[in-house]
């Protein structure tokens, strides 16, 4: 994630991919587990549904899509978090995870009012 590619689907995909990894092999308690796989699938759903923006049809369709992104990275931003919070992580540890959140979540932000 230190090189901040233009492409917004390979930015997406690279977090999802990097939240992906940061659990790998890391041994979890019931807590843990729990709040992992909740990021997994929010961070996946956000380079998932971000897919479907680029082949929306209307502005309408695209600007739904756009939101359900955004939707999505703000409730991978919560576990994120509540995590930290829990001490499950140190804050250090997801400093680079939260920063690119709050990246995306401003360029979708921005995406949305502009095609609005």
């Amino acid at each position: 994630m230190g090189n901040r590619k233009f492409d917004l689907s390979e930015r997406l995909e690279d977090y999802a991919a990097e939240i992906i990894l940061l659990y790998d092999k890391k041994p979890l308690s019931y807590a843990g587990d729990y709040l992992a796989k909740q990021l997994i699938r929010s961070s996946c759903s956000a380079a998932l549904n971000y897919g479907e923006v680029l082949g929306a049809g209307t502005d309408k369709d695209k600007i739904n899509k756009l939101r359900i992104c955004l939707k999505e990275l703000r409730e991978s931003l919560r576990n994120l978090n509540i995590q930290t919070k829990a001490r499950l992580f140190s804050a250090e540890e997801l400093t680079n995870l939260k920063n690119e959140n709050d990246q995306l979540i401003r360029i979708i932000v921005t995406r949305i009012k502009n095609i609005g």
